[in-house]
């Protein structure tokens, strides 16, 4: 898989606030990218540096291999703010606004409406929308000139869990008709169920990227009690396996982990042949948003 885009070392400031520090990583090509860190962590500075409505103080990045500034633009479909669409117009008609002011994609606007599931709702005034039809019109105008890469910045924020629904579908939609698209948000649920990458940004400061299910991988452990602990632990040492396993002992339970593709009946299975009787034996595991969240502040 290619890169769409290549990011290298990245840094911007305002005055003594340092909102990138020198950031990079690539984004896929047919990848839906998630950038995300809390409020404040840099994640609109980083979009608007790529869209070159912002300047980077130190760094660089490249479009498409390194297509020219002004014909990477043309590619590239954006949502940083909701369009001032007119109240007392049809979504059809503002899009034509819209399309004349970016000078393309005026013969794209029925087709952009199928996209967005907005085609038979195409004369409806815009005030007659709800928060989620809204967040789909400004979407389809993104969409005006058949961009290769739509970049959204919080494309949920405000929505209720019924709008919520409705983007991350449309999101999925467009992600399986070959659209790269790059998301900036705050939310892990919403980088957990419809991005394939993402990379994590804490005050400027990039913590991790890569494929979602690396980044955010979920640990299990395996939590153990025996009569005899130090039995216990010494049994431990001989359980099967390419990789060592791991155990400390917390609030008088054993915490084993790093026993890759060890089931808690295969530790069962081994203590028992080695005499020691298990009093207690769960599986726990720990949570993305406690993973998220370790993180954040490490």
């Amino acid at each position: 898989m290619s890169n769409i885009l290549s990011i290298q070392n990245l840094s911007k400031s305002y005055g003594a606030i340092q909102a990138l520090k020198g950031v990079s990583f690539d984004v896929p090509e047919g990848s839906v990218y998630g950038v995300l860190g809390p409020n404040g962590s840099g994640k609109t500075t980083l979009l608007g540096i790529l869209l070159n409505v912002l300047l980077a103080d130190a760094g660089t990045y490249s479009w498409f291999g390194g297509m020219p500034p002004d014909d990477a633009r043309r590619q590239i479909g954006s949502l940083l703010e909701t369009p001032n669409f007119y109240h007392y117009m049809s979504a059809y008609n503002n899009l034509e606004i819209t399309a004349s002011l970016r000078s393309r994609g005026l013969d794209d606007r029925n087709s952009v409406l199928q996209q967005v599931g907005l085609f038979e709702r195409r004369h409806s005034k815009f005030q007659e929308f709800s928060l989620g039809m809204k967040q789909r019109l400004a979407i389809g105008a993104a969409l005006l000139g058949n961009p290769k890469v739509l970049v959204l910045d919080e494309p949920t924020n405000g929505l209720d869990p019924a709008g919520i629904a409705e983007i991350r579908q449309l999101i999925r939609t467009l992600s399986s008709q070959g659209i790269t698209i790059i998301i900036a948000s705050h939310l892990l649920d919403e980088v957990e169920k419809i991005c394939t990458h993402v990379a994590i940004l804490k005050q400027g400061n990039l913590l991790l990227h890569g494929p979602v299910d690396e980044v955010l991988r979920q640990e299990d452990w395996i939590e153990l009690r025996a009569n005899d602990m130090a039995a216990l632990q010494q049994a431990l040492l001989t359980l099967p396996g390419s990789v060592a396993p791991s155990f400390r002992i917390v609030d008088g339970l054993l915490q084993l982990t790093g026993a890759q593709g060890i089931t808690p009946s295969m530790v069962n299975e081994h203590c028992m042949a080695q005499g020691v009787v298990l009093t207690h034996l769960v599986l726990r595991k720990k949570s993305l948003e406690t993973r998220f969240m370790e993180l954040i502040n490490k």
